[in-house]
């Protein structure tokens, strides 16, 4: 009997090291070096200057992921539900204004009052005033656009914005958080930064090798265009004007955290949020590919999660961090955008129910 129960005990476990082994996943891991950690110290040493949040009730709707205000001083959310809510200027009468039959992440306004929309199923789309969606593009140079992330709208009209992964599209893979784990987790970088030009109403890629390609932020001179490579915990400087043009180069260094969304504020800062901490095992399994695949064999309670963290940052024209705000208890957590007014910064999350509004005065920002 004791024989039996060995020989059970040591095929299970034969089956279990080959499952663990051998068992097909979807990622095929890459080695990469993960750059230095600057931790929470220095230019981000750690604070409670997001404490100060207030929230906005965005009805029955939860995960308000970018946000836009409109020429009147509306305020616009993207939600989980695939529905853009708006909100009055003084953030109250939470409307159902326009639903994209996708699940909607990043959005801007154009020229002409059209909520452009990085829609996470769909593509890029366009919803007029009266809260029509159009489809503008979903690919780009022969490949679908499988994970349209976020999106800004430069001073001549062209729509730059970013399809996070080519190999695991948000749809496809079980969801917006579930398919980034998989591009994070590969790094394979196959993201790229995408231009749709309305007066020709093609779509060409800018430039690729994200790992993750995240936010989107052209500068105020229109020279360059700010992409959040989250994966590698950074943001990159693509030029698309001037002697550089066509050039790639970091612009922040090594980032404490993984980078979602950017947006450009007042006073030239470009605002960065900050979705969670790195985590230390992510970085020492970055050179061991072979473990990483072993790691996506395991459940998914067993694999590395995202930490409730507040942070957002604001980064100057040099890359330089000038604001530094965080909430170490997560009070408004899983940060992914920062929207500048001149009285509020207005922050998006993965997650929460509600819409965060920071009173600028409070975080003591001029």
């Amino acid at each position: 009997m004791i024989r039996k129960v060995l020989y059970l005990l040591l095929a299970l476990v034969v089956l279990l090291v080959a499952y663990l082994l051998f068992w097909p996943v979807p990622v095929e891991p890459v080695a990469w070096q993960a750059p230095p950690d600057p931790g929470y110290s220095g230019p981000f040493a750690r604070n409670t200057r997001l404490k100060g949040i207030e929230t906005l009730s965005i009805g029955d709707t939860h995960g308000p992921e970018d946000v836009a205000l409109d020429g009147t001083g509306r305020i616009y959310a993207a939600t989980h539900e695939g529905l853009i809510v708006r909100l009055q200027a003084d953030g109250t009468g939470p409307e159902k204004w326009a639903k994209t039959g996708g699940r909607p992440l990043g959005i801007d306004f154009d020229g002409q009052g059209n909520l452009i929309v990085a829609d996470a199923y769909r593509g890029l789309l366009s919803i007029s005033e009266d809260g029509r969606v159009t489809l503008l593009t979903d690919q780009a140079d022969g490949l679908p656009i499988l994970y349209a992330d976020d999106v800004d709208v430069a001073a001549n009209g062209k729509i730059y914005f970013s399809d996070a992964s080519t190999r695991f599209g948000a749809k496809e893979f079980g969801g917006t958080l579930e398919a980034s784990l998989f591009e994070i987790m590969e790094h394979g970088a196959s993201g790229r930064l995408l231009v749709y030009d309305p007066a020709t109403r093609k779509t060409a890629t800018v430039h690729k090798g994200f790992a993750f390609a995240n936010g989107v932020a052209v500068s105020p001179d229109q020279n360059f265009v700010l992409v959040n490579d989250t994966g590698s915990y950074r943001v990159v400087r693509v030029w698309i004007d001037g002697p550089k043009k066509g050039q790639a180069e970091d612009f922040s260094g090594p980032l404490p955290a993984f980078p979602d969304n950017i947006s450009t504020g007042l006073n030239g800062r470009f605002w960065v949020a900050l979705v969670s901490p790195r985590n230390p095992l992510v970085d020492q399994l970055a050179g061991k590919p072979f473990v990483r695949k072993i790691l996506q064999r395991m459940p998914a309670s067993l694999r590395p999660k995202a930490v409730a963290y507040g942070h957002i940052i604001a980064l100057d024209r040099e890359g330089k961090v000038v604001q530094d705000l965080q909430d170490p208890n997560g009070g408004y957590p899983i940060n992914t955008s920062v929207t500048e007014t001149t009285d509020y910064l207005y922050i998006g999350s993965l997650i929460t129910p509600v819409l965060g509004r920071l009173p600028k005065a409070k975080a003591g920002i001029e």
